[in-house]
């Protein structure tokens, strides 16, 4: 199965720029895709200082999709949103003061690759962190999720007005540009023994190992991956009323496990079940006082949104599209615009002269 590999190299331009993150991009692409994918072939895609934390998405997302061995090489320098002091990668337009709305939140990695299978996806990471990041890492790790692997090293601060060079990724593009990929744990130690060997393995070296197999997120996956979607339904189900039964419903295994269950409605194409149970997770979250503007209530709303814009049943679009609102009215989100959009479209929908009323399910309501 061919491999995907994400090359995603970041910083901030001007003064508060902390690492020159693109440098490392013509080294890891000199490297041929087999060899970074760890895979017989691969197709690699390529983000050089992105501005907008959605295009970033956008391209994550979409190699979270693929069904082979993912590896994604990050380049960058971590900031602090002070709001929530969230972790957050720099993009291009970065600033101290804009973090939150123009850098990509390190929690999104997570929440896109949580569905991978154990000991498919790993992370390969050479961060600098800017003070205040660094000052949380010393007592918060870095999450990047339960079935992730994770290599690389994050960074201090370099001294002031300097700007740091991606010496751990050099390494490690160094090492692969051999023609040969080592097991991730060896490129790693080699990779440290040559920046140890010049003098600049400051920071905190990362080897959190591949999970092993028996999660059930692996049958999940592989259920979905072979069209199994009522079957992949169902398992997730017996795990949410477990963990329902064992920790109660607001409990964050009981809606880690709704969480699965409306990503598995969007992979069988039921975009309104989908919606439905995101709008279900966030109401739970609220509900059980989480803030409206935590990553998981956000993250929650903006899914509802997404597979609420993937209706096609005009009525239902309308009945979702008055719980969205209702909603996007207390957790606006990170897009600007987003509770407009909503209100626009169901001014569209009122127009039309639709009214709510029963309707009976035809397959084409479960087509994306």
């Amino acid at each position: 199965m061919p491999g995907t590999v994400l090359l995603l190299a970041a910083s901030p331009v001007g003064k508060g720029c902390l690492v020159d993150a693109a440098t490392v991009l013509p080294v890891l692409a000199a490297v041929p895709p087999a060899v970074l994918a760890g895979a017989d072939t691969a197709n690699v895609v390529e983000l050089a200082d992105p501005l907008e934390p959605q295009a970033v998405l956008t391209r994550l997302r979409a190699a979270a999709s693929a069904p082979g061995p993912l590896t994604v090489f990050v380049t960058g320098q971590l900031q602090l949103d002070r709001r929530q002091h969230l972790l957050h990668l720099a993009l291009a337009r970065t600033t101290p003061a804009s973090v939150r709305y123009t850098a990509f939140p390190w929690h999104w990695f997570r929440e896109e690759l949580r569905l991978r299978a154990p000991g498919t996806t790993t992370l390969v990471l050479d961060l600098h962190a800017d003070a205040e990041a660094w000052e949380q890492l010393r007592t918060v790790p870095l999450d990047c999720g339960r079935t992730t692997a994770v290599y690389g090293r994050i960074a201090p601060p370099p001294a002031r007005r300097a700007v740091a060079v991606p010496a751990y990724m050099k390494a490690v593009a160094t090492i692969l540009r051999s023609g040969h990929r080592p097991a991730l744990e060896q490129l790693h130690q080699q990779a440290w023994g040559r920046l140890a060997g010049e003098g600049a393995a400051a920071g905190v070296a990362l080897a959190v190992h591949a999970p092993v197999a028996g999660d059930p997120h692996a049958s999940l996956t592989a259920a979905v991956q072979s069209g199994r979607h009522a079957e992949a339904d169902a398992l997730a189900a017996r795990w949410e009323r477990a963990a329902v039964l064992a920790h109660g419903p607001a409990s964050d295994d009981a809606l880690h496990w709704a969480e699965v269950r409306a990503d598995l409605a969007m992979f069988a194409g039921d975009a309104e079940r989908s919606c439905r149970t995101w709008l279900a997770v966030a109401g739970a979250r609220l509900a059980a006082g989480q803030a409206p503007d935590a990553p998981a209530v956000e993250a929650a709303v903006d899914r509802a949104h997404h597979q609420w814009g993937q209706l096609r049943d005009p009525i239902r679009s309308r009945e979702l599209g008055s719980a969205l609102a209702q909603l996007r009215g207390r957790v606006p989100g990170r897009r600007e615009g987003a509770l407009g959009h909503v209100q626009r479209r169901l001014d569209e929908l009122q127009a039309q002269g639709l009214r709510p009323g029963p309707q009976p399910p035809r397959p084409q309501d479960h087509l994306v």
